[in-house]
This record gives structure tokens, sequence and C-alpha cells, in this order.
């Protein structure tokens, strides 16, 4: 454990954001089930702002429905947000054209949760790893994209002699093995893992999370990790933030957000991973929230999380908190921070 730390503390040395999100929201308007009904708009993400620093991972955590993987495409150029902007060594994406706009996205892939659905069936592997060159035709000269693929494969893992191979011949773990493969494929500087490891059997989520890990050392590459295995989000994360209904609500260091965690929802969400202990090794105390999270659609007024909050007050459902400073490089949305009181029986 003392040498991950190390690592850490090393990689989160280098404070110059290589992407930044800065007032990000995405709105979807829900069709009207008959003409004169009120619009309803759907917000997935309702003023986000986030840093991802070169070649360290931020980790996202929430559970589902907080806006998670509309923020990995936000990120990832898929999608232009509503408002706000989304910024790659300090150029706004949505903002390219042509060129330029081709130029970003060989910079920045995205990894999906499903390694099969993401790999065409009707294509081998060797065609699969060779379309980003097609794409790209200035990066690698045709009579090289063969060598070049074989050495994808060697660098993931796998086997070169099998690239003529369709997906449906290997497992779940190799298929996204080979979806990374693809992923850097470009020499991207960011990658986007949504969901990445979710789809498959423990044992080879960490095998799969430790070739993840030598790529970075190896190629310098920024992540932005998300997922809802927290312990595996501990881990491989230099920094992490936790989401709620559209809303960054804490975000710091992972030593910061797990082991000194401020919002009443973040003690709430790490309370609920048996395996993951405090810093000091003791077991956490279960926290029980009472209802279900409240629908993008409607969201209560005030903090977000007050209908839901252990220790909210009449405060906390008529004003909104701001993502303020609980200590250095420490954030949270939180009249009240600080560990929720331990209730005696």
């Amino acid at each position: 454990m003392p040498h991950i730390v190390a690592e850490h503390a090393r990689r989160a040395t280098n404070t110059s954001p290589i992407m930044e999100l800065r007032g990000v929201k995405q709105h979807y308007a829900i069709a009207r089930p008959l003409p004169f009904a009120p619009k309803k708009i759907v917000r997935a993400l309702d003023g986000v702002d986030l840093r991802v620093k070169p070649g360290s991972t931020l980790g996202i955590i929430g559970e589902s429905g907080c806006g998670k993987s509309t923020l990995a495409r936000i990120l990832s150029g898929l999608e232009a947000p509503s408002e706000g902007e989304v910024l790659f060594e300090g150029v706004d994406i949505n903002s390219l054209r042509g060129a330029e706009k081709r130029h970003m996205r060989q910079n920045i892939q995205l990894i999906f949760q499903d390694p099969y659905a993401a790999l065409d069936p009707r294509m081998s592997i060797e065609q699969i790893l060779s379309e980003p060159f097609e794409i790209h035709p200035g990066l690698v000269p045709e009579s090289g994209r063969r060598r070049k693929v074989q050495e994808l494969m060697e660098l993931v893992g796998l086997n070169p002699d099998h690239l003529g191979r369709y997906p449906h011949n290997f497992s779940g773990g190799q298929q996204q093995r080979i979806g990374i493969a693809r992923g850097i494929a470009l020499n991207p500087k960011v990658l986007i893992c949504d969901e990445a490891v979710s789809a498959l059997d423990v044992s080879v989520r960490a095998q799969v999370v430790n070739l993840l890990q030598d790529l970075q050392q190896e190629l310098g590459l920024s992540f932005v990790f998300i997922a809802h295995d927290l312990q595996i989000v501990r881990h491989i994360s230099d920094e992490v933030a936790t989401m709620y209904l559209g809303r960054i609500v804490e975000h710091g260091t992972f030593a910061q957000v797990y082991d000194h965690s401020e919002h009443p929802y973040t003690q709430a969400l790490l309370s609920a991973a048996p395996e993951l202990r405090q810093g000091n090794g003791t077991k956490r105390e279960l926290i029980m929230l009472q209802g279900d999270p409240p629908s993008p659609l409607d969201p209560p007024p005030g903090c977000r999380f007050h209908t839901r909050c252990p220790i909210a007050q009449a405060r906390c459902a008529q004003a909104e908190p701001t993502l303020d400073g609980v200590g250095e490089g420490h954030n949270a949305r939180c009249f009240f921070p600080g560990p929720i009181p331990v209730r005696s029986a």
C-alpha cells in the first residue's frame, strides 16, 4: 500500500489541467405526450466544474442516474453540452471544426462498458484495430499498419497471432483488452473509462485495472475513471469526485474523499461498500438513506440531497450550497460538512 500512496502523490503534483469543464450543463427536452402538456426538461448535468491533470486519474463515483455516463459523453466530445465549456489543453473542443476536431478526437478516446457491444462482430480483430488508422490515415502508413496492430495486441497482453479471429472468439476480459487496444491506437492523451470493468468477473477486473495502470505509466495517459466499484476507484484514482443528481457534491484527493469525506452523501455511499474501511482501518458505520433519489425532471429546491440527508436542516431546503473548500484541494457542496454524528442505539 505505501508504494501506491507514493505513486498517487507523485502524479498529483502536476496541477495544470489537460481537460477542464466549466459550468457544464446538459439538459434534455422530453417529448410532450399532448400538445398542451407542459414542457419537461431532464437536467442530466447541471453546472459541473472539473479538472483532469496530465498523467493522473480522476475517479467519478455516484449511484445510477446521477449523470456519470452523460459526463463521459460530454468529455469525449460525443455530445455537446447545453451550456458551458469543455476545454482540452485550454481550447473549447466544441468550437473546433474539420481537421482541428479530428485531431481533438484523436487525443480523447472512450472505453465503453460492454466490450462485446462495442466491437463489430462482423469484423476481425485486425480490421477493428486497423480502423482508427483508416480514419486518421496520416498517423501510420498503410504498409506499417499490420505491424502496429500486432504491437497493440502485445501491449494489452494478447497474442498477435489471433488477429484473424472475431470478437466472439474471445472472453469478456480479452474483448475489453481489445477495446483498450483500439482506444490507445491513436496515442491519445486522455482515456475516458465509462464503467470499463463493471461487466467483467471480479478476478478479471483486477487484471484489466492493472493493465490500465501499466499503460498509464508507459504512455503517460490521463484517465477519467467512472465506476460503481468503489474499491477499484480508490485503488486507481489520484482524485475523486462524487456526483449526485447532475452535480459534483465533493471533490478531493482519493485519501481526502475516502478517508476524510465531508459530504453526507459521500459518507453514505462509502458506508454501503462493506469492503471499504476507514483510513485508520476501522469499519465504517452503515448510513441508511431514506427514500429514492429525486427525479432529474423535478429536482428539489435548495440542496438536492436534503430530502434524503440525515443531518438536513431548514436552511438546506431553502438555499443551494456551493462547492466550497473544506481543506487544501478538498471541496464539498454542503452547509454542514463533516463526519455524520454517530447515533447511539
